[in-house]
Protein backbone atom coordinates (compact mmCIF):
# COMPACT_ATOMS: atom_id res chain seq x y z
CA UNK A 1 0.00 0.00 0.00
CA UNK A 2 1.14 3.73 -1.06
CA UNK A 3 2.24 6.11 1.72
CA UNK A 4 2.16 9.37 1.51
CA UNK A 5 5.20 11.68 2.62
CA UNK A 6 4.32 14.42 3.76
CA UNK A 7 5.31 17.87 4.80
CA UNK A 8 5.58 17.10 8.50
CA UNK A 9 5.76 19.97 11.59
CA UNK A 10 9.02 19.59 12.73
CA UNK A 11 8.54 22.16 15.46
CA UNK A 12 6.02 23.32 17.49
CA UNK A 13 5.84 26.82 15.79
CA UNK A 14 6.48 25.32 12.24
CA UNK A 15 3.62 26.96 9.43
CA UNK A 16 5.94 25.96 6.22
CA UNK A 17 9.16 23.68 5.77
CA UNK A 18 11.96 24.10 2.54
CA UNK A 19 13.06 21.26 1.44
CA UNK A 20 16.73 22.02 1.38
CA UNK A 21 17.98 18.85 -0.12
CA UNK A 22 16.75 15.26 -1.14
CA UNK A 23 18.56 12.27 0.34
CA UNK A 24 17.01 10.02 -1.97
CA UNK A 25 16.58 9.93 -5.49
CA UNK A 26 12.95 8.52 -7.30
CA UNK A 27 13.70 4.76 -7.62
CA UNK A 28 15.84 4.49 -4.56
CA UNK A 29 14.36 1.16 -2.30
CA UNK A 30 13.33 2.96 1.57
CA UNK A 31 12.43 1.49 4.74
CA UNK A 32 10.40 3.25 7.75
CA UNK A 33 12.68 5.98 9.12
CA UNK A 34 15.24 6.09 6.74
CA UNK A 35 15.95 9.72 5.91
CA UNK A 36 14.19 10.98 2.75
CA UNK A 37 15.27 14.80 3.17
CA UNK A 38 16.68 17.68 5.23
CA UNK A 39 13.86 20.41 5.90
CA UNK A 40 14.55 24.16 7.14
CA UNK A 41 12.17 24.84 9.84
CA UNK A 42 11.51 27.66 11.42
CA UNK A 43 14.29 27.20 13.72
CA UNK A 44 16.71 24.49 12.39
CA UNK A 45 17.27 22.29 9.86
CA UNK A 46 15.79 18.33 10.28
CA UNK A 47 15.28 15.14 8.49
CA UNK A 48 12.44 14.65 6.89
CA UNK A 49 12.07 10.20 7.72
CA UNK A 50 9.98 7.63 6.10
CA UNK A 51 6.91 6.33 7.24
CA UNK A 52 6.41 3.24 5.16
CA UNK A 53 8.45 0.55 3.37
CA UNK A 54 8.80 0.91 -0.49
CA UNK A 55 10.23 2.38 -3.29
CA UNK A 56 10.72 6.64 -3.47
CA UNK A 57 7.60 6.60 -6.43
CA UNK A 58 8.05 10.17 -7.01
CA UNK A 59 9.29 13.31 -5.69
CA UNK A 60 6.73 16.17 -5.91
CA UNK A 61 8.36 18.83 -4.53
CA UNK A 62 11.83 20.78 -5.82
CA UNK A 63 14.65 21.16 -3.34
CA UNK A 64 14.70 24.70 -2.29
CA UNK A 65 10.78 24.71 -2.55
CA UNK A 66 8.81 25.74 0.54
CA UNK A 67 5.74 24.46 1.39
CA UNK A 68 2.87 24.52 4.34
CA UNK A 69 2.59 21.75 6.75
CA UNK A 70 0.92 18.63 5.42
CA UNK A 71 1.36 19.08 1.62
CA UNK A 72 2.42 16.05 -0.12
CA UNK A 73 6.13 16.19 -0.96
CA UNK A 74 6.03 12.70 -1.99
CA UNK A 75 4.64 9.11 -2.69
CA UNK A 76 6.57 5.86 -1.15
CA UNK A 77 5.11 2.58 -2.88
CA UNK A 78 5.28 -1.08 -4.77
CA UNK A 79 7.03 -0.93 -7.85
CA UNK A 80 4.56 -1.70 -9.79
CA UNK A 81 1.98 -0.22 -7.92
CA UNK A 82 -0.74 2.49 -9.56
CA UNK A 83 -0.12 5.91 -7.87
CA UNK A 84 -1.75 8.06 -10.22
CA UNK A 85 -5.21 8.83 -8.18
CA UNK A 86 -2.55 9.47 -4.83
CA UNK A 87 -0.92 12.03 -7.25
CA UNK A 88 -4.28 13.41 -8.25
CA UNK A 89 -5.59 14.04 -5.08
CA UNK A 90 -2.81 16.94 -4.61
CA UNK A 91 -3.08 19.31 -6.86
CA UNK A 92 -0.46 21.81 -5.28
CA UNK A 93 2.50 19.31 -5.19
CA UNK A 94 1.43 17.65 -8.44
CA UNK A 95 2.32 21.31 -10.03
CA UNK A 96 5.35 21.60 -7.85
CA UNK A 97 6.30 17.70 -10.11
CA UNK A 98 5.87 19.67 -13.37
CA UNK A 99 7.68 22.47 -12.38
CA UNK A 100 10.70 20.01 -11.12
CA UNK A 101 10.86 18.82 -14.63
CA UNK A 102 10.42 22.13 -16.45
CA UNK A 103 13.28 23.84 -13.74
CA UNK A 104 10.41 26.62 -13.30
CA UNK A 105 10.38 28.03 -9.93
CA UNK A 106 7.67 26.85 -7.34
CA UNK A 107 5.44 30.11 -6.68
CA UNK A 108 4.28 30.30 -10.51
CA UNK A 109 2.61 26.51 -10.78
CA UNK A 110 1.77 27.44 -6.77
CA UNK A 111 -0.73 30.86 -8.11
CA UNK A 112 -1.81 28.82 -11.07
CA UNK A 113 -3.70 25.57 -8.91
CA UNK A 114 -5.09 28.24 -6.97
CA UNK A 115 -7.26 28.88 -9.35
CA UNK A 116 -7.59 26.26 -11.31
CA UNK A 117 -9.39 22.83 -10.84
CA UNK A 118 -7.55 20.06 -8.71
CA UNK A 119 -8.40 17.43 -11.18
CA UNK A 120 -6.34 18.92 -13.81
CA UNK A 121 -3.41 18.15 -12.35
CA UNK A 122 -2.98 14.98 -13.89
CA UNK A 123 -2.21 16.20 -17.03
CA UNK A 124 0.90 18.20 -15.76
CA UNK A 125 3.39 15.27 -16.27
CA UNK A 126 3.12 15.73 -20.17
CA UNK A 127 4.09 19.54 -20.10
CA UNK A 128 7.66 18.93 -19.34
CA UNK A 129 8.18 18.52 -23.38
CA UNK A 130 6.99 22.48 -24.49
CA UNK A 131 8.84 23.31 -20.94
CA UNK A 132 12.14 22.59 -22.61
CA UNK A 133 11.83 25.00 -25.73
CA UNK A 134 11.21 27.49 -22.92
CA UNK A 135 14.24 27.14 -20.84
CA UNK A 136 16.37 28.24 -23.42
CA UNK A 137 13.92 31.11 -25.20
CA UNK A 138 15.23 33.66 -22.78
CA UNK A 139 19.08 34.89 -23.00
CA UNK A 140 19.59 34.35 -19.35
CA UNK A 141 18.40 30.92 -19.06
CA UNK A 142 20.92 29.73 -21.28
CA UNK A 143 23.53 31.25 -19.54
CA UNK A 144 21.85 30.05 -15.43
CA UNK A 145 20.47 26.40 -16.84
CA UNK A 146 23.11 24.53 -18.14
CA UNK A 147 25.16 25.50 -15.51
CA UNK A 148 23.83 24.55 -12.92
CA UNK A 149 23.68 21.10 -13.41
CA UNK A 150 27.28 20.22 -14.09
CA UNK A 151 28.48 22.46 -11.05
CA UNK A 152 26.05 20.35 -8.38
CA UNK A 153 27.45 16.83 -10.04
CA UNK A 154 31.02 18.13 -9.47
CA UNK A 155 30.42 19.16 -6.20
CA UNK A 156 29.29 15.48 -5.39
CA UNK A 157 32.84 14.59 -6.76
CA UNK A 158 34.88 16.62 -3.74
CA UNK A 159 36.22 15.02 -0.85
CA UNK A 160 34.21 15.97 2.12
CA UNK A 161 33.10 15.49 5.66
CA UNK A 162 29.16 14.62 6.07
CA UNK A 163 29.27 17.43 8.68
CA UNK A 164 30.81 19.99 6.04
CA UNK A 165 28.43 19.23 3.11
CA UNK A 166 25.38 20.33 5.54
CA UNK A 167 27.07 23.31 6.98
CA UNK A 168 27.91 24.15 3.45
CA UNK A 169 23.92 23.86 2.69
CA UNK A 170 23.00 25.95 5.18
CA UNK A 171 25.70 28.61 4.60
CA UNK A 172 25.28 28.71 1.00
CA UNK A 173 28.74 28.15 0.11
CA UNK A 174 29.82 26.24 -3.16
CA UNK A 175 32.49 23.28 -2.06
CA UNK A 176 34.40 23.51 -4.95
CA UNK A 177 35.47 27.55 -3.53
CA UNK A 178 36.33 25.97 -0.64
CA UNK A 179 40.10 24.88 0.15
CA UNK A 180 39.94 21.62 2.15
CA UNK A 181 42.71 21.22 5.24
CA UNK A 182 41.62 17.36 6.01
CA UNK A 183 43.36 14.55 4.81
CA UNK A 184 44.13 14.14 0.83
CA UNK A 185 42.55 17.70 1.01
CA UNK A 186 39.05 16.47 2.48
CA UNK A 187 37.22 19.90 3.22
CA UNK A 188 35.92 19.49 6.67
CA UNK A 189 34.42 22.01 9.27
CA UNK A 190 36.89 24.16 10.02
CA UNK A 191 37.14 24.82 6.54
CA UNK A 192 33.25 25.46 6.07
CA UNK A 193 33.45 28.01 9.17
CA UNK A 194 36.46 29.68 7.23
CA UNK A 195 35.21 29.95 4.13
CA UNK A 196 31.91 31.25 5.73
CA UNK A 197 34.10 34.25 7.11
CA UNK A 198 35.33 35.19 3.96
CA UNK A 199 31.76 35.55 2.37
CA UNK A 200 31.95 32.69 0.11
CA UNK A 201 28.34 32.21 -0.66
CA UNK A 202 27.23 30.87 -3.74
CA UNK A 203 23.32 31.75 -3.31
CA UNK A 204 24.13 35.35 -2.56
CA UNK A 205 26.21 35.39 -5.66
CA UNK A 206 23.31 34.39 -8.06
CA UNK A 207 21.25 36.92 -6.21
CA UNK A 208 23.91 39.76 -6.89
CA UNK A 209 25.86 39.65 -9.97
CA UNK A 210 28.29 42.01 -9.09
CA UNK A 211 28.52 44.42 -6.01
CA UNK A 212 29.61 47.39 -8.16
CA UNK A 213 27.28 46.53 -11.20
CA UNK A 214 23.99 46.92 -9.34
CA UNK A 215 22.67 49.23 -7.23
CA UNK A 216 20.80 46.74 -4.46
CA UNK A 217 20.71 42.87 -4.19
CA UNK A 218 17.10 41.14 -2.78
CA UNK A 219 17.92 38.00 -1.09
CA UNK A 220 14.76 35.58 0.05
CA UNK A 221 13.95 35.02 3.18
CA UNK A 222 15.17 32.36 5.45
CA UNK A 223 12.39 30.82 7.00
CA UNK A 224 13.75 31.27 10.21
CA UNK A 225 13.46 35.38 9.57
CA UNK A 226 10.59 34.99 8.81
CA UNK A 227 8.98 33.63 11.91
CA UNK A 228 11.28 36.50 13.54
CA UNK A 229 9.60 39.10 11.88
CA UNK A 230 6.17 37.62 12.42
CA UNK A 231 6.81 36.87 15.46
CA UNK A 232 8.38 39.65 17.04
CA UNK A 233 6.16 42.46 15.08
CA UNK A 234 3.43 40.40 16.88
CA UNK A 235 5.13 41.55 20.21
CA UNK A 236 5.62 45.06 20.02
CA UNK A 237 2.90 46.31 19.21
CA UNK A 238 -0.14 44.81 21.20
CA UNK A 239 2.15 44.25 24.40
CA UNK A 240 2.25 47.57 26.87
CA UNK A 241 5.81 47.35 27.59
CA UNK A 242 8.13 49.59 29.86
CA UNK A 243 12.06 49.16 30.66
CA UNK A 244 13.88 48.84 34.17
CA UNK A 245 17.63 50.12 34.15
CA UNK A 246 19.76 48.64 37.26
CA UNK A 247 24.06 48.66 37.40
CA UNK A 248 25.47 46.02 38.91
CA UNK A 249 29.07 45.80 40.68
CA UNK A 250 31.02 42.35 39.51
CA UNK A 251 33.71 43.39 42.06
CA UNK A 252 32.90 40.14 43.65
CA UNK A 253 31.78 37.86 40.91
CA UNK A 254 35.00 39.00 39.54
CA UNK A 255 37.20 37.23 42.84
CA UNK A 256 34.89 34.62 43.14
CA UNK A 257 35.47 33.86 39.35
CA UNK A 258 39.14 34.13 39.89
CA UNK A 259 38.87 31.65 43.25
CA UNK A 260 37.02 29.07 41.24
CA UNK A 261 39.79 29.62 38.05
CA UNK A 262 42.32 28.08 40.24
CA UNK A 263 40.27 25.34 41.10
CA UNK A 264 40.32 24.17 37.56
CA UNK A 265 38.98 24.17 33.89
CA UNK A 266 35.93 22.20 35.31
CA UNK A 267 35.20 25.49 37.67
CA UNK A 268 35.96 27.87 35.47
CA UNK A 269 32.67 30.61 34.71
CA UNK A 270 32.37 33.13 32.72
CA UNK A 271 30.33 36.44 34.43
CA UNK A 272 27.60 35.39 31.89
CA UNK A 273 27.44 32.31 33.45
CA UNK A 274 27.28 33.90 36.95
CA UNK A 275 24.42 36.14 35.68
CA UNK A 276 22.40 33.18 34.02
CA UNK A 277 22.49 31.45 37.16
CA UNK A 278 21.68 34.65 39.39
CA UNK A 279 18.93 35.17 37.19
CA UNK A 280 17.38 32.20 37.32
CA UNK A 281 17.30 32.10 41.05
CA UNK A 282 15.74 35.08 40.73
CA UNK A 283 13.00 34.10 38.81
CA UNK A 284 12.71 31.13 41.54
CA UNK A 285 11.83 33.76 43.91
CA UNK A 286 10.07 35.84 42.33
CA UNK A 287 6.84 33.22 40.31
CA UNK A 288 5.03 36.76 39.36
CA UNK A 289 8.16 37.33 36.71
CA UNK A 290 8.40 33.90 35.81
CA UNK A 291 5.01 33.89 33.38
CA UNK A 292 3.23 33.82 30.58
CA UNK A 293 0.03 35.92 29.42
CA UNK A 294 -2.55 33.27 27.67
CA UNK A 295 -5.07 35.92 26.51
CA UNK A 296 -7.91 35.39 29.36
CA UNK A 297 -5.45 33.87 31.93
CA UNK A 298 -2.28 33.83 33.36
CA UNK A 299 0.30 31.00 33.87
CA UNK A 300 2.78 31.33 36.76
CA UNK A 301 5.13 28.80 36.35
CA UNK A 302 7.12 26.60 39.51
CA UNK A 303 9.99 25.77 37.44
CA UNK A 304 12.66 28.06 35.87
CA UNK A 305 13.61 26.96 31.89
CA UNK A 306 15.85 29.96 30.70
CA UNK A 307 15.55 30.88 27.73
CA UNK A 308 18.84 32.39 25.94
CA UNK A 309 18.99 34.79 22.88
CA UNK A 310 22.17 33.30 20.39
CA UNK A 311 22.71 34.97 17.25
CA UNK A 312 23.27 32.74 14.18
CA UNK A 313 23.93 33.77 10.32
CA UNK A 314 20.41 33.34 9.79
CA UNK A 315 18.85 35.44 12.96
CA UNK A 316 18.12 34.68 16.39
CA UNK A 317 17.11 31.43 17.93
CA UNK A 318 16.71 30.74 21.89
CA UNK A 319 17.46 27.53 23.23
CA UNK A 320 16.31 27.04 26.76
CA UNK A 321 18.54 25.54 29.86
CA UNK A 322 16.16 23.75 31.51
CA UNK A 323 15.40 23.88 35.44
CA UNK A 324 18.47 26.85 35.30
CA UNK A 325 18.01 27.66 39.04
CA UNK A 326 18.38 23.93 40.34
CA UNK A 327 21.92 23.72 38.02
CA UNK A 328 25.19 24.49 39.37
CA UNK A 329 26.90 27.40 37.78
CA UNK A 330 29.40 24.85 35.63
CA UNK A 331 26.64 22.97 34.26
CA UNK A 332 24.96 26.19 32.90
CA UNK A 333 28.41 27.04 31.57
CA UNK A 334 28.81 23.89 29.36
CA UNK A 335 24.94 23.73 28.34
CA UNK A 336 25.14 27.63 27.42
CA UNK A 337 28.38 26.59 25.58
CA UNK A 338 27.05 23.49 23.70
CA UNK A 339 23.20 24.88 23.08
CA UNK A 340 24.87 27.97 21.45
CA UNK A 341 26.92 26.04 19.41
CA UNK A 342 24.35 23.55 18.17
CA UNK A 343 22.22 26.67 17.46
CA UNK A 344 24.30 28.19 14.78
CA UNK A 345 24.92 24.46 13.50
CA UNK A 346 21.24 24.79 12.66
CA UNK A 347 21.15 21.38 15.07
CA UNK A 348 18.64 21.79 17.91
CA UNK A 349 15.93 19.75 18.69
CA UNK A 350 12.45 20.96 19.37
CA UNK A 351 12.23 20.67 22.81
CA UNK A 352 15.89 22.58 23.35
CA UNK A 353 14.48 25.86 21.93
CA UNK A 354 10.90 25.74 22.79
CA UNK A 355 9.38 26.01 26.55
CA UNK A 356 11.51 29.04 28.07
CA UNK A 357 9.45 31.08 31.15
CA UNK A 358 11.52 34.26 30.68
CA UNK A 359 14.19 34.82 28.70
CA UNK A 360 18.02 36.95 28.23
CA UNK A 361 19.78 38.85 25.86
CA UNK A 362 23.80 39.19 26.30
CA UNK A 363 25.10 41.85 23.53
CA UNK A 364 28.00 42.63 26.07
CA UNK A 365 30.48 40.38 23.63
CA UNK A 366 30.06 43.00 21.34
CA UNK A 367 30.87 46.45 23.55
CA UNK A 368 27.43 47.21 23.91
CA UNK A 369 26.74 49.56 26.89
CA UNK A 370 22.80 49.29 27.60
CA UNK A 371 19.85 48.00 25.08
CA UNK A 372 16.22 47.25 25.33
CA UNK A 373 15.20 43.78 24.26
CA UNK A 374 11.87 42.50 22.50
CA UNK A 375 9.51 40.63 24.98
CA UNK A 376 9.14 36.76 23.23
CA UNK A 377 5.36 36.58 23.73
CA UNK A 378 3.81 34.98 26.07
CA UNK A 379 6.62 35.81 28.50
CA UNK A 380 6.36 38.41 31.05
CA UNK A 381 9.91 39.43 30.46
CA UNK A 382 13.17 39.65 29.14
CA UNK A 383 16.57 40.76 30.64
CA UNK A 384 18.88 42.86 28.39
CA UNK A 385 22.86 42.35 29.48
CA UNK A 386 25.33 44.76 28.22
CA UNK A 387 29.26 45.14 28.66
CA UNK A 388 30.75 45.02 31.75
CA UNK A 389 33.35 47.87 32.22
CA UNK A 390 35.89 49.68 34.87
CA UNK A 391 33.76 52.62 36.40
CA UNK A 392 34.42 55.24 38.40
CA UNK A 393 32.32 55.15 41.60
CA UNK A 394 31.89 56.58 44.89
CA UNK A 395 31.54 54.06 47.55
CA UNK A 396 32.13 54.94 51.67
CA UNK A 397 32.76 58.08 50.33
CA UNK A 398 35.81 57.28 48.53
CA UNK A 399 35.82 57.40 44.88
CA UNK A 400 37.09 53.78 43.48
CA UNK A 401 37.40 52.01 40.12
CA UNK A 402 34.68 48.76 40.03
CA UNK A 403 33.72 46.79 37.83
CA UNK A 404 29.71 47.25 36.69
CA UNK A 405 27.27 46.20 34.11
CA UNK A 406 23.47 47.66 33.46
CA UNK A 407 20.85 45.15 32.86
CA UNK A 408 17.26 46.51 31.17
CA UNK A 409 14.47 44.49 31.76
CA UNK A 410 11.79 44.53 29.06
CA UNK A 411 8.38 43.93 31.38
CA UNK A 412 4.93 42.96 29.96
CA UNK A 413 2.46 45.75 32.00
CA UNK A 414 -0.35 43.53 31.48
CA UNK A 415 1.67 40.68 34.38
CA UNK A 416 4.50 42.72 35.43
CA UNK A 417 3.03 46.29 37.32
CA UNK A 418 6.48 48.25 37.59
CA UNK A 419 6.87 47.35 41.77
CA UNK A 420 6.89 43.98 40.97
CA UNK A 421 9.65 44.36 38.44
CA UNK A 422 11.66 46.55 40.62
CA UNK A 423 11.75 43.87 43.76
CA UNK A 424 12.68 41.00 41.13
CA UNK A 425 15.64 42.74 39.95
CA UNK A 426 16.70 44.61 43.86
CA UNK A 427 17.07 40.30 44.44
CA UNK A 428 19.15 40.15 40.96
CA UNK A 429 21.18 43.17 42.78
CA UNK A 430 21.42 41.07 46.10
CA UNK A 431 22.88 37.65 44.14
CA UNK A 432 25.20 39.51 41.89
CA UNK A 433 26.55 41.44 44.31
CA UNK A 434 26.67 38.44 46.74
CA UNK A 435 27.49 35.58 44.35
CA UNK A 436 28.55 33.31 47.18
CA UNK A 437 24.53 33.06 47.56
CA UNK A 438 24.42 31.13 44.14
CA UNK A 439 26.53 28.20 45.03
CA UNK A 440 25.45 27.84 48.80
Amino acid sequence: MATKILMEALSPTMEEGKLVKWLKNEGDVVTSGDPLGEVETDKAIMELVARGDGVLRKRLVNEGDSVPVGTLVGVIAAKDENIDALIAGAAAPAAAAAAAQSTVPAPAPNAQQSTGPSRGAPVAPPPPPPAAPVAPAPPPAPRTQPQQQPELAAEHDIRSSPLARRLATERGLDLRAVQGSGPNNRIIKRDIEAAASSAVAVDRQTVRPSDRQTDFSDVPLTTIRKIIAKRLGESIGPIPTFYLTVELDLTRVMEMRGAMRELGDEFKVSVNDVLLKAIAVALSQHPEVNAHWLGDHIRYFNRVHLGMAVATDDGLIVPVIWDADTKRMSEISSEAKELAQRARERKLKPEEFTGSTFSVSNLGMFGIDQFTAIINPPEAGILAIGTSEDKLVVVDGEPVVRQRVRLTMSCDHRIVDGAVGAKFLQTLRRLVENPLMLVY
